[in-house]
């Protein structure tokens, strides 16, 4: 189990009564790893800036098409010959770093095990592994999980946040903390919608309660539709970078 994230700390603290001091303990073991966090995170963000990478944290609950849609991303970004990089957590195998090796683009595999999300720290070391990215991209694919990757900067400009069509429209209001870290959200499996009961409308509401300015694009990973918008934001980071 994942000592440091929400999930365990609010197990210790359903059991505080064990005592106060225990209670302090795990508040400050928390706060320590998290500043020990934001400090390497801090430093990531120093150095890819200074080469001009854009970073970008994909997050979002399993099966969401995250890693289709970052294979159709990668190939897009190689075609356009823009410098790009992964980095892939998840708790095991490596099938997703070989699935976007196979496109030609570097990336590293990082295996959790029982960690529920990417730190700062996996990320630094990573970079150790993968070519620099002059005026490029290098996106991190974190573990499947809406609640733990929330509170962890990896050093990224942006969190991304995709949300499949086949999840529930009120995922923004069970999960709001993901939902307002997202700088924005990519509403994936749209090719889908016309055999499922999906109201995007009442998502993109639920969506806007949690997080009012965030920006919703409708695509799909499968056919493309939609990615001549995701491409353009890309495009639009990268000048910023």
């Amino acid at each position: 189990m994942c000592t440091v994230c929400g999930c365990e700390s609010h197990h210790t603290h359903d059991h505080a009564h064990h005592g106060e001091g225990l209670h302090t303990r795990v508040l400050q073991l928390e706060q320590d790893i998290l500043a020990g966090n934001q400090h390497m995170a801090d430093h990531v963000r120093e150095h890819l800036a200074g080469e001009h990478t854009l970073v970008l944290n994909l997050v979002s609950s399993p099966g969401s098409g995250k890693t289709t849609l970052l294979v159709e991303t990668v190939t897009r970004l190689k075609a356009a010959q823009v410098p790009v990089a992964v980095i892939e957590g998840d708790q095991q195998t490596s099938f997703d770093a070989e699935r976007i090796r196979s496109t030609g683009v570097p990336a590293v595999q990082i295996n959790t095990g029982k960690g529920c999300h990417l730190d700062a720290r996996q990320v630094h070391d990573a970079l150790h592994e993968l070519p620099a990215l002059p005026h490029g991209v290098l996106m991190i694919e974190n573990v499947g999980n809406l609640v733990c990757p929330a509170g962890f900067d990896l050093g990224e400009r942006a969190k991304v946040l995709v949300f499949s069509v086949t999840e529930g429209e009120d995922k923004p209001l069970k999960y709001p903390d993901m939902f307002q870290a997202a700088g924005l959200i990519l509403l994936n499996k749209c090719d889908l919608l016309p055999y499922l009961s999906f109201d995007v409308d009442k998502a993109v509401g639920f969506i806007r309660q949690v997080n009012p300015d965030a920006l919703v694009m409708q695509v799909s990973a499968t056919t493309g539709a939609g990615f001549e918008d995701w491409m353009a934001w890309l495009r639009q980071q990268c000048a910023a970078s």
